[in-house]
Parts: structure tokens; C-alpha cells; sequence
């Protein structure tokens, strides 16, 4: 996977304010308000950023915590894991393997068959609609 370097002022173009505070600043969308947190269309979630596919719906659930949650990426390579100490907790932050674009945190606390919990901001996404 090649990646994807851009500057600050090349992101800040490409995104609307809240996706360039999120992708890039590592900020966070107020929970229960994403526009995928109850999404029911079927299809894959792409990355606002470089348009990497990320997670598909069939792996979503409803884990209540106020964000869209996947039990696993669509391939393990689409995601990479950080350690993330901020605000004085112990996480794991999810970025896009592609453009390093911040996404959210995978929890240990997820279904089977992963055991995952992978919380992501909406509006680091965008879903492309499978073909019925």
C-alpha cells in the first residue's frame, strides 16, 4: 500500500473543518451524532481522506456507545494501531493505513467472532452502498 503524504494546507482544501479536526488533529465527533452510527444501507465504509476501504457494514453492530462500531477492518493491513496516552488513559488509537488519517480506537470488548470493538468517527468515513 502506497502512501499518502499531504501537507496541512492540502488537507485542510480537501476536508470540511470537522473531518480536518478529526482525520488530522486527532479530535472526536460528540457521540450519538455521527451519520453512521445507526446506518442499516449495506456496503463498505471509505476513508474521507484517501478513499481506502475500510470496514463493511456486515461487521457493524450496535455496541451503545454512541459511535459506529466494526468487529474488524475489511483486511488487517487497512488499519494501523497506536498507542494513544492522551487524556490521561491508556487506548488504542486507529489510523488509516493508507494516509495516517486518525479514525477512532479499537477496544478489547467487542463480539465474536474478533472479541473487537473497533469505534470509529463517522465522519471519517464514507459509505459506498452495495448493489442490491
Amino acid at each position: 500500500m502506497n502512501k499518502i503524504s499531504k501537507s496541512e494546507s492540502e488537507w485542510r482544501e480537501q476536508l470540511s473543518e470537522s473531518q480536518f479536526q478529526v482525520c488530522r488533529l486527532k479530535g472526536t465527533e460528540r457521540p450519538f451524532t455521527g451519520a453512521y452510527y445507526r446506518n442499516t444501507t449495506p456496503g463498505v465504509y471509505h476513508c474521507i481522506c484517501c478513499d481506502a476501504a475500510l470496514f463493511d457494514t456486515d461487521t457493524q453492530f450496535d455496541a451503545g456507545c454512541g459511535w459506529p462500531s466494526y468487529y474488524q477492518p475489511v483486511r488487517p493491513e487497512v488499519v494501523e494501531e497506536h498507542e494513544d496516552f492522551s487524556h490521561g488513559m491508556h487506548r488504542i488509537e486507529v489510523t488509516c493505513a493508507q494516509c495516517d488519517a486518525h479514525l477512532g480506537h479499537v477496544f478489547p470488548d467487542g463480539p465474536p467472532p474478533t472479541g473487537l470493538r473497533y469505534c470509529i468517527n463517522s465522519v471519517c468515513l464514507r459509505l459506498e452502498p452495495r448493489e442490491v
